[in-house]
């Protein structure tokens, strides 16, 4: 039995929307479609959705909250979210990541780019050629149930966090350089973009650090990247 994707895409734009559904399930993926974040929503809340396409500017509840909302709400928070953004709009693309999506695509973009972004998003990268339970201080990292652990307590992390934590913790000690970390996590350079990498970096700092200022597992290496210091067990 085929496993059939299921993608909702979010665009207020006729065109795009149209665009998106054509190529989408000409690719085999199963393509529902809202025209505004309220729709959204409420498909988001009834059917289980592989990949969401969020546009930013929506009327009424924008793309922004709508991804809040998604992070926000445990049966949610592992859906991956592409967002698209209009040319120039630096400051939404930061938002975006911010409050955290996977990827973003500035309009107009290229369908064929986008679905090698939807295919990377998908694919679930084998990291490590095992699946045992990773522990490190008082984190654990459990990659059969995507669960991360933090004083034996289930914290809430996006598929890009959990693959950041677990590559880094996989590896400790070794420093990862942030176009490193945008190859083996996201599959593909953003040319002359790292903030990407930054983000997520600082989010999972926000969940598993005592004091994210001051961080006992995730250490930044100026000029060069990150690495994981936390002691082994």
């Amino acid at each position: 039995m085929l496993n059939i994707i299921n993608v909702l895409v979010v665009d207020d734009e006729i065109s795009i929307r149209e665009l998106l559904k054509f190529n989408l399930e000409k690719e085999g993926y199963r393509t529902s479609c809202a025209i505004d974040g309220e729709q959204a929503l409420s498909l988001l809340n009834k059917t289980k959705y592989d990949m969401v396409i969020l546009d930013l500017m929506l009327p009424g509840i924008s793309g922004l909250e709508v991804c809040r909302k998604m992070r926000s709400d445990p049966s949610l928070v592992s859906i991956p979210v592409i967002m698209l953004t209009a040319k120039g709009d630096e400051i939404d693309k930061v938002l975006g990541l911010e409050l955290g999506a996977d990827d973003y695509m500035t309009k107009p973009f290229g369908v064929r780019e986008l679905l090698t972004r939807i295919k990377v998003r998908l694919r679930r990268p084998a990291l490590d050629s095992t699946e045992e339970i990773i522990t490190r201080g008082d984190i654990s990292i459990e990659p059969d149930s995507f669960t991360v652990k933090v004083c034996n307590e289930i914290i809430d992390v996006t598929p890009k966090e959990f693959e950041l934590l677990r590559l880094l913790a996989s590896h400790p000690a070794k420093v990862y350089t942030r176009d490193e970390l945008l190859e083996r996590i996201w599959g593909y350079e953003y040319p002359g973009d790292t903030r990407t990498v930054d983000v997520h970096i600082r989010h999972v700092r926000q969940k598993i650090e005592k004091d994210p200022g001051n961080p006992e597992y995730i250490e930044t290496v100026r000029g060069i990247g990150y690495r994981f210091k936390g002691k082994t067990q």
